[in-house]
């Protein structure tokens, strides 16, 4: 141990802590001060593919000991860290990106680590999930993390028709190559005028928000190309007298207006307004001149 450097094991004869450390989405300077200081102290990360942590932790100069950790691997990986842990020594866990356990191998390691007594403790940071649910426009106060959709038709619908009557917002992750089947059949099962918001490689340097109904953003990516990672954030349904209102025909300016609040651009925000409505972009032009003089 060199000069200065904190010992990461705890009580003599005491287990030691795993420790769940957030990792950046997209940008590195989303690592917390805290999370480099235990990956430095520490003397073994499990991570979910050491080649790709290597890097993160060469960028920060860090030269702490990998050991590889994931879904493929667990069932005997995991009670050997537990042993590690059992032994006194300290573990941080870190997946690819964000945080472990959303979505990887590190919950059934947290899960393995509780039941034999062993301290569990977060090393919070990034979270795309979050991350897009807070720049949505859609309701924060409840929510559901859903993540991936099953892989096969079937599954997906019998998944989304669970959860199309549920009024808290709902928040998916998808694949760039399987972004168009999903919305498709969320549009179809959920609903097209369900409002949705798509992140795209949240805070990466082309981060981008598409915004609007799960119909228009469905027939956007018939003609655009998927690129990048997404979180999908979708609209909880609608009380029965919100949702009768949302399906009465509704005045053509307050419409626009609507997509226009949802940071959608004007020209696109006609477009949808016309297709919404069964009229002519010009109609819709022509109501929005009026209503400004």
């Amino acid at each position: 141990m060199t000069e200065g450097q904190t010992a990461t094991t705890g009580t003599p004869g005491a287990p030691g802590t795993l420790y769940l450390c957030a990792t950046p989405i997209g940008n590195l300077e989303d690592m917390t001060l805290r999370a480099l200081r235990l990956l430095r102290e520490t003397e073994l990360i499990a991570a979910e593919d050491t080649r790709h942590t290597r890097q993160l932790l060469t960028h920060f100069d860090i030269h702490t000991r990998l050991t590889s950790y994931h879904e493929h691997n667990k069932e005997t990986k995991g009670p050997e860290l537990i042993d590690w842990l059992a032994a006194g020594h300290d573990l941080v866990c870190v997946s690819d990106a964000g945080l472990p356990g959303i979505c990887d191998p590190g919950s059934h390691l947290a899960q393995l680590a509780i039941a034999a007594g062993i301290r569990v403790s977060p090393l919070p940071g990034a979270n795309a999930g979050l991350s897009a649910l807070i720049c949505s426009g859609l309701d924060t106060t409840r929510f559901t993390f859903i993540g991936f959709l099953p892989k096969t038709a079937k599954k997906q619908r019998e998944v989304l028709e669970e959860l199309k009557d549920r009024r808290d917002t709902l928040i998916f992750y998808e694949a760039p190559h399987h972004l168009r089947a999903t919305l498709a059949v969320l549009a179809d099962v959920l609903g097209a005028a369900r409002r949705a918001a798509l992140g795209r490689e949240l805070t990466k340097k082309f981060e981008e928000f598409a915004r609007g109904t799960l119909g228009a953003l469905s027939e956007r990516y018939e003609s655009e190309q998927p690129r990048g990672e997404y979180v999908l954030v979708v609209e909880g349904a609608l009380e029965e007298e919100e949702a009768k209102a949302a399906e009465a025909p509704p005045d053509v300016t307050a419409l626009y207006a609507r997509h226009l609040a949802q940071g959608i651009p004007k020209k696109e925000a006609m477009r949808q307004t016309a297709k919404e409505l069964g009229i002519s972009r010009r109609d819709v032009y022509q109501r929005v001149l009026e209503a400004e003089h």
